[in-house]
């Protein structure tokens, strides 16, 4: 038997809490936690993407279970990494062989600048960025590169290695899915012709902030340093507006802030077509400035404050990273209200998650076939119980409880 819903959480958010501070300041003693804490530290990590990172930030050492899932979490990011890394070149090369352009988006540019050593820090997939003329070329450089379209979404195309785009059954796929970071995950691919993210009823695109301007065949950097900042801070508060923010995210903007001189962070501001075009921006910053005070200069603090939308600026102020990421394990009927800006868009959205419209019921199928989401009966459920379910119950999110199952040996499979 699983804790109540309760302690599953308070554990959570005392783990995340602490992980937040030690790659702040890291602390010299470990945590007195119990071995059901442990057990959720574990599931905290994985969720936060921050296990591999860990392993050579903290300067305690804590229980022998907890050093040897921390070491193997990190063995495995790094030979996934090199997996990884061969698989974008291959790519790279095919796509200069057909005189494609591409960009290689958030952690493969994070790496290539060197903000991370190999194994530091997971990837799920690789992103790339293609103009939009160049969807269909792009697809054909996947498919040269052993790729098969399996989904698509509003934000994306997501393509598989063709072995596993037809497994034949995903619940023996999950038997012997392991638990956290593993080399053996396949490598997708997600393709992207913009950049963009919704938040609640708002689509802020950036893409032409990014994709540089004089782009070579092959594999191409961000524009600039301050275009890839500019991405993580928009991904990150998608995230946050989802209540989905990983660690990993914000400690992504620390790094590439802590490097930034008064001169760039100029340049950021200027980059923005309009005073409150970059509102998106102050509730990453903010989250930022909470847990490491200093690296975001006050007047850009200010300055993206003032473009937020009051609601907006109210939840940054009380709500902490485990209210706003999966540590915060039920499902709101309403989790993006904050950041609708105007009455008109609190109805518009309100409207949208009651009766959702074809393009939020392809991604909801697209989500339900995750391996997290197959066994849970909230995946393949009516939206008429849904919207029961909302009013007499808190239902547990699903990504969450299939983590924490399986820190505590008990998943479902």
């Amino acid at each position: 038997m699983l804790p109540s819903p309760k302690t599953i959480e308070l554990a959570l958010t005392q783990a995340t809490e602490r992980f937040a501070s030690e790659l702040a300041e890291p602390q010299v003693h470990a945590p007195s936690w119990s071995d059901f804490e442990w057990q959720m530290a574990r599931a905290a990590a994985v969720l936060h993407g921050v296990t591999p990172l860990l392993a050579s930030t903290l300067r305690w050492s804590g229980p022998d279970s907890w050093q040897s899932f921390v070491a193997h979490q990190h063995q495995q990011t790094l030979l996934r990494h090199r997996r990884i890394a061969a698989v974008l070149q291959q790519i790279s090369d095919l796509a200069a062989g057909r005189g494609l352009a591409l960009v290689a988006l958030k952690g493969a540019a994070l790496h290539a600048l060197g903000v991370y050593s190999p194994g530091a820090r997971p990837m799920a997939d690789i992103d790339l960025l293609v103009r939009p003329v160049d969807a269909g070329l792009a697809a054909e450089v996947l498919a040269a590169a052993g790729y098969v379209e399996t989904a698509a979404t509003w934000k994306h195309q997501v393509f598989e290695p063709v072995p596993l785009a037809g497994a034949a059954s995903t619940c023996e796929a999950d038997a012997t899915l392991p638990f956290g970071e593993h080399e053996a995950y396949p490598v997708k691919v997600e393709l992207h012709t913009r950049i963009m993210e919704r938040l609640a009823v708002a689509e802020p695109d950036i893409t032409a902030l990014v994709f540089p301007e004089q782009a070579k065949p092959g594999c191409n950097p961000y524009r600039s340093s301050n275009a890839l900042l500019l991405h993580l801070l928009l991904h990150a508060a998608g995230n946050l507006c989802n209540r989905s923010m990983r660690l990993m995210h914000l400690h992504d903007i620390a790094l590439l802030a802590a490097s930034m001189s008064a001169q760039q962070w100029d340049q950021l501001l200027c980059m923005s077509p309009s005073a409150k075009s970059f509102w998106w921006a102050f509730p990453p910053l903010e989250m930022l400035n909470r847990y490491q005070p200093g690296l975001v200069p006050p007047t850009v603090l200010n300055t993206f404050r003032v473009a937020c939308p009051w609601s907006l600026r109210r939840l940054c102020h009380r709500a902490n990273l485990s209210q706003l990421s999966f540590m915060s394990i039920s499902i709101p009927a309403f989790p993006h209200i904050a950041w609708c800006a105007s009455p008109r868009e609190r109805l518009h959205y309100v409207r949208q998650r009651l009766v959702p419209g074809p393009e939020q019921m392809a991604a909801r199928n697209v989500t339900a076939a995750e391996k997290w989401a197959t066994q849970d009966p909230w995946s393949r459920m009516s939206q008429g119980r849904r919207m029961i379910k909302w009013l007499f119950a808190r239902p547990p999110r699903q990504a969450t409880m299939f983590i924490v199952e399986a820190a505590m040996g008990n998943r479902r499979a």
